[in-house]
C-alpha cells in the first residue's frame, strides 16, 4: 500500500474513533486489512502532525493538528492566548505551564514555527521546555510567550 493510501485510512480512523496509542492505531488499520509495523505508524504519526488531545468528554485522543485557514503563527498566538497560563525564563530555557492535555499541541506549533530562538521543545501534560541556543533567544521566547498570554 502506498504512503499516502495509508495516511489517509489513518486520519479517516483517528476522525471516526477514539484513538489513544499507537497500538490501539495498528490494531486499527489491521481491521481495515492494512498490515503495517510500529516504526511506520510512528513516522507516520510524525509526518501527518498527530498529537494527543482531549475531547469534549475529556478523553485523551489522537487528532490531525492542522487548519488550513490560519498561518501557524497565527495558530500559535491564538494558542498562547487561549491555553497558556504562565512561562517562566529559567537562563535559556523557558517552562511554559499550560492549561491541562494542551503541551503537545501547543509544542507541535512551535515545531512548525521553526523559530531560530528555539533549539528545541519537551512536551508533557501541561508543561512545555523550551530550549534555546543562548540567553538572548530565550530572553526573545519569553517576551513572545509573555506578551501574547491572557491574565485573568
Amino acid at each position: 500500500m502506498k504512503k499516502v493510501d495509508r495516511q489517509a485510512k489513518i486520519e479517516e480512523i483517528i476522525k471516526e474513533h477514539t484513538i489513544a496509542t499507537q497500538e490501539a492505531l495498528l490494531v486499527a488499520l489491521e481491521a481495515e486489512g492494512i498490515p503495517a509495523t510500529q516504526a511506520t505508524i510512528s513516522r507516520d504519526i510524525r509526518e501527518m502532525q498527530v498529537v494527543k488531545e482531549r475531547d469534549q468528554d475529556g478523553t485523551l485522543r489522537y487528532t490531525i493538528y492542522h487548519n488550513g485557514e490560519k498561518t501557524v503563527a497565527e495558530r500559535l498566538d491564538e494558542s498562547i492566548a487561549e491555553v497558556v497560563v504562565a512561562v517562566k525564563l529559567v537562563e535559556f530555557v523557558n517552562v511554559i505551564h499550560t492549561a491541562p492535555g494542551n503541551g503537545n499541541s501547543l509544542a507541535a506549533i512551535i515545531d512548525d514555527l521553526a523559530f531560530p530562538q528555539v533549539a528545541g521543545t519537551l512536551a508533557g501534560h501541561d508543561t512545555i521546555l523550551i530550549i534555546s541556543p543562548d540567553r538572548d533567544s530565550a530572553q526573545y521566547v519569553h517576551d513572545y510567550f509573555a506578551e501574547r498570554m491572557v491574565v485573568e
